[in-house]
């Protein structure tokens, strides 16, 4: 019975520590962010603005929680992004929301290797994509391909 005993408070301390140790790799404020301005974009290159007002409300959370790791503009941009009434309105917040997470990600010392940094001439605006395959969400469908990677962020 002691041998049961002690090979229960084994396996339950281990799945203790375990959880632990997955917590303490929670997500930074800026991988959040990132996570959320991901759907974004993908909407938005989508001509869509389905999850965009609820992927905008996270990334102003978690810009609110960053303790200074976000600039304060990141907050209240993403709130006018989440606030668009269209798509219009939509893509002109994403991107002054897309400057100032570049110029954040641009100033690490590191680079992510998971996010790109994207350019579109026409629309004199670039922004934050996960693949090296163009999808603008400035323009959608009709120019989804217009813009080059500029470079790794």
């Amino acid at each position: 019975m002691k041998k049961l005993a002690l090979l229960l408070a084994l396996a339950f301390g281990s799945v203790t520590l375990t959880s632990v140790q997955a917590h303490d790799h929670a997500a930074t404020p800026l991988e959040a962010a990132l996570a959320q301005y991901v759907i974004v974009q993908t909407a938005l290159a989508g001509d869509s603005l389905k999850g965009v007002p609820e992927a905008a409300s996270a990334i102003a959370a978690a810009a609110k929680e960053s303790a200074g790791a976000l600039p304060e503009t990141t907050a209240s941009q993403a709130e006018a992004l989440a606030k668009a009434s269209d798509i219009k309105a939509a893509r002109a917040a994403f991107k002054l929301l897309s400057n100032t997470l570049i110029t954040v990600l641009n100033s690490q010392k590191e680079k992510t290797g998971h996010y790109y940094e994207a350019f579109c001439p026409m629309a004199n605006a670039a922004w934050i994509q996960n693949s090296k395959k163009i999808a603008n969400p400035y323009y959608g469908a009709s120019m989804l391909t217009c813009g080059e990677i500029r470079k790794e962020l």
